[in-house]
């Protein structure tokens, strides 16, 4: 599918050069990029940092926003994490935060081609994909995962991925909606932030 069957888009900035990602921005014609990182840096990678990717994007004719507050895909509140700590992204869709993110994407549509950037290469490994651009497919966009050969993937092919990934049905009797849930809560289980509980000092220790 062509660039313009899209509403809007993703990306996962991976270990691809500048170079490649603008070329990757370019070929999809996307004109905004939405930062869905909780912290927008890389250390591995630092030409992907807010400091650095801002202002590059700027001299392409590229917008930046970043919106890791909202739409990043690990939270602040200790409440919007599972007994195992894993982040919970049917929690964190329920949010009002996440929600106001959702209202700031759909205003950019407006007036740029919109790409949500992530880190991972693989949509399927990325909040973007199995959090935000879920739920912005459900409310009717047409979602484009720009991949790292430059393919552009409709969301609902990922979604078919996902189920394929998924494998057979534990639930005979279950329909294709609660079948690709069922998927989509696994999937998020595997791929969700772990959060990694700090050690107890010595006097916490002590006071407990």
């Amino acid at each position: 599918m062509t660039p313009a069957a899209f509403d809007l888009f993703t990306i996962g900035h991976s270990n691809h050069s500048i170079e490649r990602f603008l070329e990757l921005a370019r070929g999809a014609g996307i004109t905004a990029i939405a930062d869905v990182r909780s912290t927008p840096a890389s250390r591995r990678y630092p030409w992907f940092s807010q400091a650095r990717l801002a202002p590059r994007l700027a001299a392409e004719g590229i917008a930046y926003v970043p919106l890791g507050e909202a739409l990043g895909g690990r939270p602040r509140d200790p409440r919007l994490y599972r007994e195992d700590g894993v982040a919970d992204y049917a929690a964190m869709a329920r949010t009002e935060e996440f929600r106001a993110g959702l209202d700031r994407v759909h205003e950019g549509a407006r007036r740029y081609r919109v790409c949500l950037m992530c880190a991972e290469r693989e949509p399927l490994d990325c909040h973007r994909c199995l959090l935000v651009a879920r739920a912005l497919a459900e409310q009717g966009f047409a979602v484009g995962h720009v991949l790292a050969d430059a393919t552009i993937e409709p969301h609902a092919q990922t979604e078919e991925r996902l189920l394929a990934l998924a494998g057979a049905p534990v639930d005979l009797f279950a329909d294709r909606d609660q079948r690709l849930a069922a998927a989509y809560a696994r999937r998020a289980g595997a791929a969700a932030y772990r959060r990694v509980e700090k050690p107890l000092t010595t006097a916490a220790k002590a006071a407990t």
